[in-house]
């Protein structure tokens, strides 16, 4: 069973809803979780926030805080999940921002990524990434680290599931 299979299982047993926002991810945790049959029954949308200047504008980041430190920032994540909950009306909201490569981005090297979640009774959390490897290793790590955040949140370390369902690699 796969992580995005795992956190949509522990959702919909509790009756909740999911919302995703995505910069650097461009989709990847979407998809993750729509590759799930029945992901309907819980997860809601998704919003890719590529451009700095969507993640105030469609996710209601603060402005001053995009022209101070830039998309790259672990309070943008956290308005990123709270914003992406309140525009799609969910009970959970994550997100995902960071470079991927190949050039750093906002005074940030490559590998930097921040994911978050917010949900109910006031949950916001935060993790700071330091990611190496290609591009796209990157991206598919900080899709797993969104997803783990979440699932830790919600009970249960998705990694160590995945991990023994595929015996220890």
């Amino acid at each position: 069973m796969t992580a995005a299979a795992r956190v949509l299982g522990r959702l919909v047993g509790r009756g909740e809803t999911l919302a995703v926002a995505e910069s650097l991810t461009g989709g990847l945790v979407a998809a993750d979780l729509t590759s799930v049959p029945g992901a309907s029954r819980s997860f809601r949308g998704s919003l890719t926030a590529y451009a700095t200047a969507l993640k105030g504008e469609i996710l209601g980041v603060d402005g001053t805080l995009l022209a101070e430190r830039g998309a790259v920032d672990p309070e943008v994540a956290r308005q990123m999940a709270a914003g992406v909950r309140r525009a799609l009306g969910a009970d959970w909201g994550i997100a995902t921002t960071g470079v991927a490569g190949p050039e750093p981005q906002d005074g940030q090297p490559v590998g930097t990524v921040y994911v978050a979640v917010a949900g109910p009774s006031g949950v916001e959390k935060v993790s700071a990434l330091r990611l190496n490897g290609s591009r796209a290793d990157i991206r598919r790590e900080s899709v797993r680290s969104v997803l783990e955040l979440l699932a830790s949140e919600l009970g249960g370390n998705v990694r160590a599931q995945d991990t023994e369902q595929t015996g220890g690699n």
